[in-house]
């Protein structure tokens, strides 16, 4: 009985064949074992690099369509002063009354600038003056340009 356990106990595997501490082995150490390939550094720098570029250039390109839109938003403002501060300084009969729409006219006399209630359709065929815009009073008490058709002399 005791050389059946002896039997038994033997390990079939021989001591050759096997590793004594196979999770430090740098390859696999049986035939099922995971495959284990070198890693390619600079492949894996690279394609990270690439990744990083690539995602970095889609932050960048947003940032730069945001600042696109605040750049055209500073040129609305600073057009929408610089219309402001023509009509204020042409000549006006009447109190502008806000959300309502006016019209900037130049004399063609003097060439001093002119808000109406009147818009060029109804002065018929006879308009005393140049049309120059459709402007509307904001609540900020800025003009906001509807319609142009003098940009050379609204803009200068």
């Amino acid at each position: 009985m005791e050389e059946k356990k002896k039997q038994r106990t033997i390990n079939p595997i021989d001591k050759d064949k096997i590793a004594e501490a196979p999770h430090l082995m740098p390859y696999a150490h049986s035939v099922g074992s995971a495959i284990i390939k070198p890693v390619d550094k600079g492949k894996v720098k690279g394609l990270g690099m690439s990744a990083m570029y690539e995602q970095t250039d889609v932050h960048l390109n947003q940032i730069k369509e945001q600042v696109e839109l605040l750049i055209s938003q500073a040129q609305d403002i600073h057009d929408r002063i610089q219309v402001s501060e023509k009509i204020y300084e042409a000549d006006c009969g009447i109190q502008p009354i806000i959300g309502r729409f006016y019209y900037l006219y130049k004399r063609k006399s003097n060439l001093e600038w002119l808000i109406s209630m009147i818009s060029p359709e109804e002065w018929g065929k006879s308009m005393p003056y140049h049309f120059i815009a459709t402007v509307k009073l904001l609540h900020d008490h800025s003009w906001e340009v509807i319609e142009i058709s003098d940009r050379k002399e609204l803009y200068g």
